[in-house]
């Protein structure tokens, strides 16, 4: 057993046109539904491409702060690589360490020896069902000059993630096996409306 904590994830994407359609889906089959409007901002090692070309992969940090809470924090996270397909053909398995940061987020980023490779913003819904968050949302760029989001276009893709709510560690009272079935089983209510996959980021 690994000493891991692991965020289990099935992905997915559609146009406007489906939108209420798969709304109302994900609405009946959930507990709850929220707006969302998040800013996230990846952060790379300042030596990540020297990490690449010695062949190996660099610790990405991704820095969330949920707008439509005026006083929630950043949380900073990171995932390591996806376990192999062969391991989880259902899901995409990967590890995941996370932690909560009072104050300036980026500052922190920074003193851990980490620049600032990207940033976005995504707006849509979020659905809560049982141990699972259900992302739906649509990326907005940045307006170079002021930094604030750029409201997307009517045609814009709307992507989907479906993925545990917190870490997860795989012990027998917990074990990997029951957040998958819990991810495939969105998968399969989705069935003819989305295309939920895994996929390895």
């Amino acid at each position: 057993m690994s000493s891991h904590s692991y965020e289990v994830a099935l992905f997915g994407e559609f146009f406007s046109p489906d939108l209420k359609a798969i709304l109302n889906r994900i609405t009946l089959h959930s507990e709850s539904a929220h707006p969302m409007h998040s800013r996230e901002i990846v952060f790379e090692p300042f030596d990540a491409q020297q990490q690449r070309d010695a062949g190996s992969d660099p610790v990405i940090l991704r820095a969330r702060k949920e707008l439509t809470e005026p006083d929630s924090g950043w949380v900073l996270y990171s995932y390591l690589k996806p376990e192999s397909v062969r391991a989880h053909p259902e899901a995409t398995v990967r590890p995941w360490a996370t932690c909560q940061v009072i104050g300036d987020a980026l500052s922190f980023a920074a003193t851990l020896g980490y620049i600032r490779r990207s940033q976005i913003y995504k707006k849509g819904y979020l659905f809560r069902r049982g141990p699972l968050v259900i992302q739906m949302f649509q990326q907005e760029q940045v307006d170079p000059k002021t930094q604030q989001p750029i409201p997307a276009h009517a045609d814009t893709l709307w992507e989907v993630e479906v993925k545990t709510a917190s870490p997860t560690r795989n012990t027998q009272e917990t074990p990997l096996r029951t957040s998958v079935n819990a991810v495939v089983e969105v998968q399969l209510l989705m069935k003819g409306l989305l295309d939920l996959r895994r996929q390895d980021l």
